[in-house]
Order: C-alpha cells, then structure tokens, then sequence
C-alpha cells in the first residue's frame, strides 16, 4: 500500500499499553516511546526512526505518546 507509514502503534488497550505493528507484523505491546524504538528494532527496521515523522508512524486511535488509557468521569 504506498503512502501507508511501515510503523503502526495502534489503540491504547483497555488495561493500557498500545500494540505496535511494523510491515503488518505484529511486533508487542508497548507501554512507552522507548518500547515502541525498541520493538521497531527487533523488526529490522534500518536506522534511527523517528516516531514524530508521519511518513514512518502512523499513530491510530488516539494522541500519539499516550499509552495509559483515558480514566471516564462518572
């Protein structure tokens, strides 16, 4: 799919953390930038990356570096 970012953290999980996705391969959940870095790296993905650029990320249901869902007011 061209112009689709090869990196995707998707919805923040109901007991929080994100799953990460890289070339549509399920990579881990992750809890942090740090996690999502390290799991990019597992993949083989070359080079730093840089989780702002939108060309490389796609950030899907929710603010991008939120991993802790949102608590609902009564």
């Amino acid at each position: 799919m061209a112009g689709t970012p090869p990196i995707v953290v998707h919805r923040i999980s109901p007991t929080g953390g994100r799953r990460v996705t890289v070339r549509g391969r399920i990579m881990g959940l992750a809890h942090s930038d740090e996690e999502v870095l390290v799991l990019v790296r597992r993949a083989g993905e070359p080079g730093p990356v840089a989780l702002e650029d939108p060309t490389a990320v796609e950030w899907t249901g929710g603010r991008p570096h939120q991993y802790e869902p949102l608590e609902l007011l009564p």
